[in-house]
């Protein structure tokens, strides 16, 4: 019977070679969130000591315009086809 061939890794001491990297260099950490709050609470403050005032909005409110047609509330019918 021939003798098995060794896997890769057995037949050159252990170690298989890795490929090179195809990465580039890693991206910088985004700035923690503690930071992030701390300017919004800086920017909160000076909007507010200009004058300005904070609006309050019902929940479910948005800010985004709708491009739909308002519909009637009262009418829950669907528009039969002619």
């Amino acid at each position: 019977m021939p003798a098995r061939k060794k896997p890769a890794a057995a037949a050159n001491g252990g170690s298989a070679k890795r490929p090179a990297a195809t990465r580039g260099p890693a991206k910088k950490k985004q700035p923690a969130a503690v930071e992030t709050s701390e300017s919004i609470a800086e920017q909160t403050a000076a909007f507010l000591k200009a004058g300005n005032k904070v609006e309050v909005v019902q929940s479910g409110i948005s800010g985004q315009p709708t491009l739909a047609k308002p519909r009637d509330a009262g009418s829950n019918r669907v528009a039969s086809a002619k």
